[in-house]
């Protein structure tokens, strides 16, 4: 007779990769999560405890929205913009190194988890990571969603079609660089 013993739920979900948890863990720091979904980015900074993980703080792109961020909120000058918020916080409290926690998601250099990333260690979060995942920062800033509105421009129909949410908040796709100055600025003077 054969033994089977059943893996746990989570993994059986493809929720959780238990190896890779364990070596985060082992690492005894905090994790930096982040999480992407369709049309958001979350970022928690979560301490194990044996009767379950504790979240010390979090952002979230909504957070981004009740500040005034009109633009997608998911692209990569939101995710850059959640990390900065996540990491002005992180400041805040006095956390220090942190390890990078991606969980399932696929590993792309230059993906806006990256970009998440950047912001985070750009607002003073220590990391362990290479510069070279980070998207350059052009990308960061929505210059290649401008210079993209630019070329569209002259084709009404798919501009209009393309840019729908930007015209339903009445941000100009050509204006995105300095929408997100303003927000970096607005985030850099929160108390």
């Amino acid at each position: 007779m054969k033994k089977f013993t059943v893996p746990y739920r989570r993994k059986r979900e493809g929720k959780t990769d238990y190896r890779n948890r364990i070596k985060l863990l082992l690492a005894k720091k905090p994790r930096l999560v982040i999480r992407k979904s369709l049309k958001n980015i979350s970022l928690q900074v979560i301490e194990f405890e044996p009767l379950g993980d504790h979240v010390l703080l979090s952002a979230h792109s909504g957070d981004l929205v009740k500040l005034g961020w009109k633009g997608n909120t998911n692209n990569i000058p939101a995710c850059y913009l959640c990390g900065y918020l996540l990491g002005k916080k992180a400041q805040k409290k006095k956390i220090g190194d942190c390890i990078l926690d991606i969980g399932m998601q696929t590993s792309v250099k230059r993906c806006s988890l990256y970009a998440a990333l950047k912001g985070a260690v750009d607002a003073g979060m220590r990391v362990a990571c290479s510069k070279e995942i980070f998207p350059d920062e052009k990308r960061t800033k929505g210059e290649h969603i401008t210079a993209y509105a630019k070329m569209l421009k002259s084709d009404k129909a798919k501009f209009d079609r393309q840019f729908a949410g930007y015209n339903k908040k009445n941000l100009d796709a050509e204006k995105l660089v300095l929408h997100f100055t303003e927000m970096k600025a607005k985030i850099e003077a929160q108390k």
